[in-house]
């Protein structure tokens, strides 16, 4: 019997892992991401590096690091804008991936190279740990979501047998953010601290965004779930614990390790982690607001004076996408730190 985030973790990363076998994002995936809805996702993070750019709060030579990249889609819309909007500044930035499973680093590499070619220097790293900079900007989509989590209910904490989910005593971290955070319900995840450490010891000046789904505060219930085909199944409607019947064609061992797990981060408890080791929040908004804040509006309208209308069309009900309430736009959360 193991506790839960063991199994989480094994279910991800492990061998032969989800994230481990290059899993499909998009319309033909299990799920859809910002990054894979439009590539003006992309832009508008670049157009935000640009603005601290021109603000002088990081400089020309500033790294700009992505973490959690997968294929690598976001490094590269990134990069595409900032030759559109500022083409010499792609001979100063240097860009880097933190990546620590191989699969994914020559995935990334064969990607970057087919649409780049040498234009574009990109540098890997396995961890946070093996990669020091003066200044950077850091960037990640979904990112958090994908942490090792514990889950707890009426007391009582999640541990798998095989996969069998069973509950027992709550111990060691879990019980002592269950009691700093007033978690009787819900998942508590495990490894925000030392990554925000890992973080803070790296870089010297920067500033960190991420997008997710999630609040801050506690939500009170479990929003543990698995992703398959673009369905979701809350995770105990897998098991013994089903409110209903449980469902028959689906079972946690068919699903380990061919689909995505995940659930939604208290953004109350990922700013603590990043302000104990000296980051500063400067914003927690919809996403929606984020991008049109970043300038969402204003790269449109230059689309819209270089393309067709049929292109301009087609890209822009992409883009539309990203802040619809009714979709991602309300769905997803921006949270930002900075380090000076």
């Amino acid at each position: 019997m193991i506790p839960f985030g063991e199994y989480m973790g094994e279910w991800l990363y492990g061998e032969g892992g989800y994230y481990a076998s290059m899993p499909i994002i998009g319309k033909k995936g299990d799920f859809a991401t910002s990054v894979t809805t439009s590539m003006f996702f992309g832009g508008t993070i670049a157009k935000r590096l640009l603005s601290l750019i021109e603000s002088g709060f990081l400089s020309k030579r500033a790294c700009v690091v992505e973490i959690g990249a997968h294929h690598g889609y976001l490094s590269a819309d990134i990069a595409q804008f900032v030759y559109t909007l500022k083409p010499e500044l792609l001979k100063t930035l240097t860009f880097v991936i933190i990546e620590p499973l191989e699969i994914l680093q020559k995935a990334q590499e064969k990607y970057l190279y087919e649409a780049f070619g040498d234009a574009v220097k990109f540098s890997w790293f396995k961890s946070l740990k093996e990669f020091f900079c003066d200044e950077a900007f850091v960037v990640s989509n979904e990112l958090f979501d994908a942490f090792a989590c514990e889950v707890v209910k009426g007391g009582k904490m999640l541990y798998m047998e095989g996969h069998e989910a069973l509950f027992g005593e709550i111990k060691g971290k879990t019980k002592e953010l269950c009691d700093k955070y007033g978690v009787t319900t819900g998942e508590i995840a495990t490894g925000y601290e030392e990554f925000a450490l890992n973080l803070s010891r790296s870089i010297k000046k920067c500033e960190f965004i991420t997008f997710d789904y999630g609040q801050k505060g506690v939500r009170s219930d479990i929003s543990l779930r698995v992703y398959q085909g673009h369905k979701t199944y809350p995770f105990f409607s897998l098991t013994k614990y089903a409110k209903n019947e449980k469902l028959k064609d689906l079972s946690l061992h068919s699903l380990y390790k061919k689909s995505d797990l995940t659930y939604d981060v208290n953004f109350s408890y990922l700013k603590d982690a990043f302000e104990a080791v000296g980051f500063k929040e400067t914003a927690f908004c919809a996403q929606s607001k984020a991008l049109v804040e970043f300038g969402l509006t204003e790269l449109l309208e230059i689309l819209k004076n270089s393309v067709g209308e049929n292109k301009y069309r087609m890209e822009l009900g992409k883009a539309l996408q990203l802040i619809d309430p009714s979709f991602l736009g309300e769905r997803f959360s921006m949270i930002r730190f900075q380090k000076a």
